[in-house]
């Protein structure tokens, strides 16, 4: 076996004998001399050629990969090896999101500490990724776990925490028994459960970290200059929600609690009857009188334990309790009843609405079953005043422009625009009110109750409050042990030595905080560590950051649409308000591809016992079969359920190119121009075709094509064009086409063939990609059948351009139209357009 030089490497044998395809013998042996060569390493300095950096979604450590990760990554890899074959410089890094709960919970049921745990899957990993011939830069890998990537997770937390961008706040979180605490992201079905183990979700009121992803709620909704599939920018801007309206103040009697409410509808604000708090609104135990007290508490305790699709729906009869507070309208000074309401949700809003019964349908049920007033404030414009003060019988929610205000005192007969404006005058000259849009977007709750995952870096000193960590004492380390109770409490607050500390502002005691980060804090920045991984002395290198990024194309699940794809949108435009990179996006082009189901049809995972193991099928088919079989599936986007039906057509299909690809000449005369002219336009036909499907990612179209024009070059193998130049510019355009998607089996074959051939061959993956020849593609001739009398009597192939006389006259002299008419006269020569001849005789 020759030794492999950068690019040029030898193949695996010689000589003219085609031996039987081997792909357990072939595909070891190239990954091998691939990363001896170091083929796929990228001179990230370079800039004589257009950078492509490509990025799929790096996988959790979980254990083995299932053909679900084979689907992402190897379409990835074709499209990389695509790339690098046209001049690009690509960078297609890799990497292992290593914190989170499964390396906990694997801690807790096995006894094994989740870094051994992490470790021991990460090389069973990269030994997997490695064995489907994945042309990933290793040299740059990521490991999230790792005390040099986490260390700068903190570093960003002390930057944001330094630009107001992280707080600290009491306030209701989702609360899942095993996993802690989630993001509101996390909590998943009208059930509310947790989105990995599937526990109800509960609440509770817990110190938290948060960081301000509202601030860039606004910037989150823009994707100009993204090429991003529409269903993904639809569920962001869906998320992040935006409404315009008035913030108003409600002073509440007997105390000097203010009532914060944000409306949509501020025109409507003197048709006021009541306010309603949410059970989770923190003013509840401050204004709820004596007399209700048990009541509410009551209330709120059954209130907190249903859902929020349940309490939110508009069907079903509205529950509540007076709180015994009155709060007073600020445009009419009208005492207004405080009440507890369950259809009102703390997380949405201000936590508080002011109730309009005659306008809003909940309201409206709500203030029927309670005996509420009911009072319309708006109007269509011409209603009679009879009209407008006969009661409703439901709630008037029209809201047209040319409606009027009623019953709204001085602005009573304004139109709801002109209405809306004055009022919201009002509220802020009485300083009770002011214009403002609110978010459904909520700020991103990062502290997890858990050992596995990042320290935040602050310290609590009785004397100085909350304390940073100083950047020169990071990373704040996770401790080598640890008690892990399994009931959902943090692990980490029983290791007195990690809390135990001393404060870096004045020296004393203190205790570390002993939350840890969420894990997509890990997944929002891990694109720039890729490009220096070994930097210590910064998370990222300002001139990479500056060359490299945006990412120009990202693929991955559309799972992620509002947590990792929103978090790293968001932390981009962080970093670059911080100064630390030049762009606002995270990644220019994303690709979502489908998802791989079991065949019970339900998600691949091993709580469920359908995963697909590829390590048996590359024993059985080879990486290659394996690979193409993936991409011919379907298409990319669409995914389905695993079935490994038809797996053995891919190994058909390679074995067919093996036995052409080493076909030896035949020792026949030279083959006719025809011949040659209808192989070299299959040839590049196939190559537009397939060349356009690499670029748009139609994997299996491209696949289709490379096996059409296989059984095409299979119908003359034992011709006597097999060895002219024509055949050779065929096999060798398959194998430059196949090479991205079947890597081996297309590197074996080149090389061979060079061998074959007395040549010396660098790597195909390093060759460039051919040359479409446009005029190859156009017919230059054509067959035309001919009849007498509507019966097939001949064909002939004429130039394309010969005009219809001269085909007629050639068709007339043919032997076998001779023949056939025997002395007759064609009574008259039909022209079917140019696909068929038609001698009439009588």
């Amino acid at each position: 076996m020759d030794e492999p030089t950068e690019t040029h490497i030898t193949g695996t044998a010689s000589g003219a004998a085609i031996e039987a395809y081997n792909p357990r013998a072939i595909e070891p042996a190239w990954q091998a001399r691939w990363a001896a060569a170091r083929l796929y390493d990228t001179d990230l300095a370079d800039e004589t050629r257009p950078k492509f950096y490509l990025l799929t979604m790096y996988p959790y450590p979980s254990g083995n990969l299932h053909i679900g990760h084979w689907y992402v990554a190897t379409p990835t890899d074709a499209l990389a090896r695509f790339h690098r074959m046209h001049g690009e410089n690509v960078f297609l890094p890799i990497g292992f999101d290593a914190f989170g709960l499964p390396a906990e919970n694997a801690a807790i049921k096995n006894q094994i500490h989740p870094r051994d745990w992490t470790m021991a899957n990460i090389a069973n990993m990269r030994r997997q990724l490695r064995s489907m011939g994945a042309s990933f830069a290793w040299d740059h890998e990521v490991v999230t776990c790792e005390p040099d990537y986490y260390k700068w997770s903190q570093w960003f937390f002390l930057a944001m925490l330094k630009n107001n961008l992280a707080y600290r706040a009491t306030s209701p979180v989702d609360w899942c028994p095993a996993d802690g605490t989630l993001a509101r992201e996390q909590v998943e079905g009208a059930d509310r459960h947790c989105w990995r183990c599937g526990s109800p979700v509960q609440k509770r009121d817990l110190p938290q970290w948060y960081l301000r992803i509202t601030d860039y709620a606004d910037e989150l909704r823009d994707f100009a200059g993204l090429d991003w599939p529409e269903p993904i920018k639809i569920m962001q801007t869906n998320w992040i929600g935006r409404s315009e309206g008035a913030q108003v103040s409600f002073a509440t009697e007997g105390s000097d609690v203010q009532i914060e409410v944000f409306t949509t509808r501020p025109d409507t604000l003197y048709g006021v009857s009541y306010l309603a708090l949410a059970p989770e609104h923190p003013a509840l135990s401050q204004i709820t009188t004596s007399a209700q007290s048990a009541a509410v508490a009551a209330y709120v305790a059954a209130a907190v334990a249903k859902t929020e699709i349940a309490r939110s729906s508009t069907s079903g009869a509205k529950t509540g309790v007076p709180t015994g507070a009155y709060a007073i309208n600020p445009v009419n000074d009208e005492r207004l009843p405080v009440w507890v309401a369950d259809y009102v949700l703390g997380g949405v809003g201000t936590g508080a609405i002011m109730a309009v019964p005659a306008h809003d349908e909940r309201d409206f049920e709500f203030a029927r079953t309670f005996n509420l007033p009911i009072t319309r404030v708006v109007a269509p414009a011409g209603m009679s005043e009879a009209a407008v003060a006969t009661p409703l019988t439901q709630a008037y929610v029209s809201h047209a422009q040319d409606d009027i205000l009623v019953n709204s005192g001085p602005h009573s007969g304004a139109s709801v625009v002109q209405g809306t404006a004055d009022i919201v005058a009002d509220l802020a000259a009485r300083g009770c009110g002011h214009a403002a849009i609110n978010y459904r977007l909520r700020d991103w709750l990062i502290s997890r109750q858990r050992y596995w995952g990042t320290p935040i870096p602050v310290v609590y000193c009785a004397a100085c409050g909350i304390v940073p960590v100083p950047a020169d004492q990071l990373p704040v380390r996770l401790p080598e042990s640890v008690n892990y109770a399994g009931s959902g409490d943090n692990p980490l607050k029983s290791d007195l030595d990690f809390v135990n500390t001393t404060c870096p502002q004045c020296g004393g005691p203190a205790e570390r905080e002993t939350d840890t980060m969420d894990t997509f804090v890990d997944s929002s920045w891990y694109w720039f560590r890729y490009l220096d991984p070994q930097n210590g002395e910064a998370a990222i290198d300002p001139a990479l950051a500056s060359a490299w990024s945006p990412v120009d194309q990202y693929t991955g699940g559309a799972e992620h649409a509002v947590m990792h794809l929103l978090y790293a949108r968001f932390f981009t435009k962080v970093l670059a308000d911080l100064g630390l990179v030049k762009n606002r996006e995270p990644f220019t082009r994303l690709f979502n591809q489908g998802q791989i189901l079991g065949a019970d049809k339900q998600r691949m995972s091993k709580s469920r016992g359908n995963v697909e193991d590829p390590d048996a099928l590359v024993v059985a088919y080879g990486a290659d079969a394996v690979r193409l079989f993936l991409m011919f599936m379907g298409p990319w986007d669409q995914g389905g359920p695993w079935s490994s039906d038809g797996i053995n057509g891919m190994r058909r299909f390679l074995n067919r190119v093996w036995e052409l690809a080493l076909a030896p000449s035949v020792d026949a005369p030279v083959s006719s121009s025809a011949e040659v002219t209808i192989l070299r336009r299959h040839t590049h036909k196939t190559l537009a075709a397939v060349s356009e499907d690499y670029a748009k990612l139609h994997f299996n179209t491209m696949v289709a094509h490379l096996m059409e024009l296989s059984n095409e070059l299979w119908k003359v193998r034992e011709s006597e064009i097999v060895g002219t130049p024509a055949w050779n510019e065929a096999i060798d355009t398959l194998l430059l086409m196949l090479a991205p998607a079947a890597p081996h089996i297309a590197e074996e074959l080149w090389s061979r063939r060079a061998q074959m051939a007395g040549e010396t061959r660098d790597s195909i993956h390093v060759a460039a990609w051919p040359e479409i020849d446009i005029s190859a593609m156009t017919e230059q001739t054509r067959e035309i059948p001919v009849q007498i009398n509507g019966k097939l009597r001949d064909k002939i192939t004429v130039p394309a351009d010969m005009g219809q006389p001269e085909r007629e006259a050639l068709t007339l002299s043919r032997p076998k139209i001779l023949e056939a008419l025997a002395g007759r006269s064609p009574t008259k020569v039909i022209h079917i357009g140019e696909r068929i001849i038609n001698i009439v005789v009588s």
